[in-house]
C-alpha cells in the first residue's frame, strides 16, 4: 500500500479550473501514512475492501488516510502529528463506525478503506467528486481503473466490495466492475457525509446498518 501511495500520480488532463490533490508528495504526510498502515497492516491477512468516492482537503486529502482527519488519526489510531486539528464530517461517522466494530485495531484488521479515485479534486477552492464534471470523469477514468487494479492486486477479498456512496459513485463503479470483474458483489453504504448532513438524528442506525452489513 505504501509502495502504491508514493507512487500516485495523475497523468490526465483536466477540464479547466480543476486540480488534483496528493498529499503523498508531502514528506510530513507520506510518514504519517508509514505510521498508520506499519501499525495497521504490517501481517497478511486478507482483507475486504471499501471505496469510497474520492479525498477531500480536511480528511484524506490531509492525512493521506482515507476517511481519517487529523484528530482521529490522533485519537483514535494513536498517532500524534501537528497537522491542523480540524474535525471531517465523513471521519466523524466512520470512527463512530469503526469504534462500534471494535475499534481501530479489529476494524483495520479486516477491511481496507480507499477509493474510486485514490485522489482528490478541487475547483475554486471547493472539493469536488470525480463524477461532478463529465469531462472530469471521462479523464480520469483510466488513473481509476489501474488504481483499484493495482489495490485488488495486493491481497483484497474478490468476494465483495463495499462501496461508500449509494448514488453515482455506485452507479460508475458498478459499472466499471461489471467490465473488469474485480469483485463477485458490490454492495452500496450510504455515503458518511450524506447521513452527517441530512440523517444526523438517526446517526446510530446508520452505524447498525454498516457494522451488520459488514459482518
Amino acid at each position: 500500500m505504501l509502495s502504491f501511495l508514493d507512487q500516485l500520480s495523475l497523468d490526465a488532463k483536466l477540464p479547466k479550473g480543476v486540480t488534483a490533490m496528493n498529499p503523498y508528495r508531502d514528506p510530513y504526510t507520506f510518514d504519517l501514512c508509514k505510521s498508520f498502515y506499519n501499525k495497521y497492516y504490517s501481517d497478511t491477512s486478507e482483507r475486504t475492501l471499501l471505496l469510497g468516492i474520492n479525498p477531500g482537503r480536511f480528511g484524506s486529502g490531509t492525512t493521506g488516510i482515507s476517511f481519517t482527519d487529523p484528530i482521529k488519526l490522533e485519537n483514535f489510531c494513536g498517532i500524534p502529528n501537528t497537522l491542523q486539528k480540524k474535525p471531517e464530517l465523513s471521519a466523524d461517522f466512520i470512527y463512530m463506525m469503526i469504534d462500534a466494530m471494535g475499534g481501530p485495531e479489529l476494524f483495520y484488521k479486516r477491511y481496507l478503506i480507499s477509493a474510486v479515485s485514490p485522489l482528490g479534486f478541487v475547483k475554486g477552492g471547493i472539493n469536488i467528486n470525480y463524477y461532478d464534471i463529465p469531462a472530469l470523469q471521462k479523464a480520469v477514468t483510466p488513473f481509476i481503473i489501474k488504481s483499484i487494479g493495482q489495490i485488488v492486486d495486493m491481497g483484497i477479498s474478490k468476494a465483495r466490495c463495499f462501496c461508500i456512496g449509494e448514488g453515482k459513485n455506485f452507479v460508475f463503479l458498478d459499472q466499471m466492475n461489471k467490465k473488469h470483474r474485480w469483485f463477485e458483489e458490490l454492495i452500496p453504504l450510504p455515503h458518511p457525509r450524506f447521513i452527517m448532513q441530512y440523517k444526523r438524528k438517526k446517526v446510530h442506525e446508520y452505524v447498525e446498518l454498516y457494522k451488520t452489513t459488514l459482518a
